[in-house]
C-alpha cells in the first residue's frame, strides 16, 4: 500500500534561470496530506513574495510505502 504527501519547496534564487538556489538550501514545508492544503500554502508564500522576481516556490510529492 502506498500513501502520497506534499511538501512546498523553493526559496530565492540568485538569477532568473531558476537554476541556483541563493542561500544553497531550499525552504521546505510540509508535509501535508492532500494536495489541496499543500496549494493553499504554496498559494500563500507566492503572493508573500510576489515582489521578488528571483523567489519561486512549487509543490513536490512523495511516495511513502506503507507496511502491509
Amino acid at each position: 500500500m502506498t500513501k502520497e504527501r506534499f511538501w512546498v519547496v523553493g526559496g530565492e534564487y540568485s538569477c532568473l534561470a531558476f537554476t541556483k538556489l541563493k542561500n544553497g538550501a531550499p525552504r521546505v514545508l510540509g508535509p501535508y496530506e492532500s494536495r489541496d492544503e499543500a496549494k493553499e500554502v504554496w498559494r500563500r508564500v507566492s503572493d508573500e513574495t510576489r515582489s521578488q522576481a528571483t523567489t519561486r516556490f512549487a509543490i513536490a510529492s512523495e511516495q511513502l510505502v506503507l507496511p502491509a
